[in-house]
């Protein structure tokens, strides 16, 4: 099995492969310091993060509410489902009322299913549709693919799903 970053700001930093993380996937709290920034605005600031970790994906970083600027987003009319998570609900991006908003920039489960219940009142932002990302400082890599949102950093290795010729995964 590789190696795991504790999150607790007092370990030391590993490769961690994506398919070393289990199905159904695994959610655990994550203690280092994570920014979300689009326009020069900082939309989300915390060390409060679960990070959701599952087979053949890079991890996803939930934030507390409590410590994103929900006065920039509206919930928007798309929804997807997680056979294990359960339904998602979109997010549109709104800095400034004479510009139109930004489609789907997170996602978050309003009602999860059992087992993943921890991760409601959080929202998951997609690096690659706003302009940064970065946890501890590091600037986060987007998942292939667009629709998955998970956060590469330098700790993770892959082959990662969501590219070319990764459906069947």
């Amino acid at each position: 099995m590789g190696g795991k970053y504790r999150g607790d700001g007092g370990g030391s930093q590993s490769q961690e492969s994506v398919w070393d993380y289990p199905r159904p996937p695994r959610i655990e709290a994550d203690t280092r310091h994570v920014v979300v920034c689009h326009a020069g605005v900082t939309l989300a600031d915390s060390r409060r993060c679960l990070r959701v970790l599952e087979t053949s994906h890079p991890p996803v970083f939930c934030i507390p509410r409590a410590d994103v600027r929900l006065e920039f987003l509206s919930a928007s009319e798309r929804r997807s489902v997680c056979e294990w998570k359960g339904v998602a609900t979109y997010w549109n991006l709104a800095l400034a009322s004479d510009r139109p908003p930004e489609p789907d920039v997170a996602w978050s489960y309003e009602a999860p299913h059992p087992g993943y219940a921890s991760i409601r009142g959080h929202l998951a932002f997609y690096p690659d549709r706003v302009d940064a990302c970065t946890v501890d400082g590091e600037r986060v890599r987007a998942q292939p693919g667009g629709f998955y949102g998970g956060w590469i950093t330098d700790e993770i290795t892959g082959p990662f799903k969501g590219g070319p010729g990764t459906v069947g995964w």
